[in-house]
């Protein structure tokens, strides 16, 4: 049975176990963060395939992150910053739109990737995540940190690496962990060339 969500499309794609600041001021999802606070409960967000974050609905990519808020903050009257933290992957089976704007969106969860060993042949990898993380520090990147693991490292490397879009969005839809960790270990590879 699908599961109902409101969606956020926004310009990037969203990995399961990254954190993302968000700065909200549009109504229609100033209302969505309000009751996801009071009632504690998930949002989804998906990559923008066609529009833009303001004003008409966007129409998002299929594949996208649940979200829960892990802190907020209203500095100033109509404005909420909140950290939030990336969960499992889900696929849109249908939208429909709110009156307010909001899409709201019938989903099904994405099966979990399974832990696998970073192969040898892809240590450049994690070599260049540790150099991230060290410079970043672990308040964009919290412990733990499992540089063994290939599925981590690939979500890591997708969320900061300067990819389009698109790409980011191909690497989220992947349930290939080696095959993910491949393709931005040569797109590494062609950076330090």
């Amino acid at each position: 049975m699908p599961d109902t969500l409101p969606l956020f499309p926004l310009n990037t794609a969203v990995f399961p176990g990254g954190l993302l600041p968000l700065r909200i001021f549009e109504q229609r999802y100033l209302e969505m963060v309000k009751q996801a606070i009071a009632d504690n409960t998930p949002f989804g967000i998906c990559a923008i395939r066609e529009g833009s974050e303001v004003g008409t609905p966007a129409v998002p990519y299929a594949v996208g992150t649940r979200v829960h808020i892990t802190d907020w903050d209203m500095p100033q009257t109509g404005i909420l910053h909140i950290e939030s933290q990336a969960a499992e992957r889900f696929i849109v089976r249908s939208t429909r739109t709110e009156p307010s704007g909001l899409l709201i969106g019938s989903v099904d969860a994405v099966s979990v990737e399974p832990a696998i060993a970073v192969p040898e042949e892809l240590e450049l990898a994690v070599e260049i995540l540790r150099h991230i993380i060290d410079e970043y520090g672990d308040a964009r990147f919290p412990a733990p940190h499992e540089f063994g693991n290939a599925v981590w490292v690939g979500y890591r490397l997708s969320e900061v690496l300067p990819l389009k879009r698109s790409i980011k969005q191909n690497l989220l839809e992947m349930n290939d962990s080696v095959v993910r960790l491949r393709i931005l270990t040569e797109f590494l590879k062609k950076q330090i060339n």
